[in-house]
């Protein structure tokens, strides 16, 4: 691996079902090589977009297993250890590192409000695995907001290395590298990818990546070297789709867009259920945009 595994395109990766909504594993793993064939770096499984929250613990073992089997070499597998208590993620991260993974992507605790010294002792906890660590502040769905000042503190703590920054506050980017700088921030959501990346994002844990790879790869190129003009020329057809990695249908949207891709997204698991024709249609239009953009 040439560089830190949570630098560059990693994948906050989908989970393909089969028709009676078991798990496709032998489908998973053929999506983990068709990424690191298309111009990505890494996969995190187990996050919000691999429907962790509906996984049996035997599933979700066996995701991250199955990830890090199928990873050519220099890919690197990132999972998820989000859980309701502090000692649960710890559980997960150990799982990870048995399994053989590069780092884990870790929320604040997502059953309670914790207060700031909390949090930082939620990270103290998963930290006792000894795996690096890339927080993930997503205060959409914890109810905590990882604050430049609070992430300072955290920061302290050795394990952690980097932070996926979902906020939707672009000016976060700056703030975070003034008050954390020995922590990497990464872009988290797609739809300010470019921005993110121009301001110093040193990776992208992202969903759209999982339908338009090469066209991921191409606007995260473009925003890491500052080729502004293309850039922007190439945002202008990507950004409609990726606007819905931000929205509560996040997860049927980039499963459909993976299908009019050519690949296979296929339907999630309840509560979760299939878009309306009104949704559905627009997703479409928009995806066939991006697949339109010339690279």
């Amino acid at each position: 691996m040439t560089q830190k595994p949570w630098h560059g395109i990693v994948v906050a990766s989908t989970l393909p079902f089969t028709d009676d909504l078991s798990v496709d594993y032998d489908r998973f793993q053929q999506h983990v090589r068709y990424l690191a064939d298309n111009g990505v770096d890494g996969i995190t499984p187990n996050g919000s977009l691999g429907e962790y929250q509906v996984l049996t613990a035997k599933e979700r073992a066996r995701v991250v297993e199955a990830a890090v089997e199928a990873a050519p070499e220099g890919f690197s597998v990132i999972p998820g250890v989000g859980a309701y208590g502090s000692a649960e993620s710890l559980r997960w991260t150990e799982q990870a590192q048995a399994a053989g993974a590069d780092a884990v992507l870790a929320l604040p605790p997502n059953s309670y409000r914790a207060s700031d010294d909390e949090v930082v002792a939620h990270y103290r906890e998963v930290a006792k695995a000894g795996l690096p660590i890339v927080a993930y502040n997503n205060p959409f769905d914890t109810r905590i907001d990882l604050t430049a000042e609070l992430l300072s503190r955290v920061a302290e703590i050795d394990q952690v290395v980097a932070v996926k920054e979902f906020s939707g506050d672009i000016r976060r980017i700056t703030s975070i590298q003034r008050l954390a700088p020995q922590i990497d921030v990464l872009s988290g959501a797609d739809d300010n990818v470019f921005e993110a990346t121009l301001l110093g994002a040193v990776g992208w844990i992202g969903g759209f990546s999982n339908a338009l790879p090469q066209q991921c790869a191409k606007i995260y190129e473009y925003g890491t070297t500052g080729q502004v003009e293309k850039g922007r020329a190439l945002y202008a057809h990507l950004q409609a789709a990726f606007f819905w990695d931000t929205t509560h249908q996040f997860v049927q949207a980039i499963k459909l867009a993976q299908d009019v891709a050519g690949g296979y997204g296929g339907p999630c698991r309840a509560p979760r259920g299939p878009l309306p024709d009104d949704v559905r249609e627009q997703v479409v239009k928009d995806v066939e945009q991006a697949l339109a953009a010339t690279l």
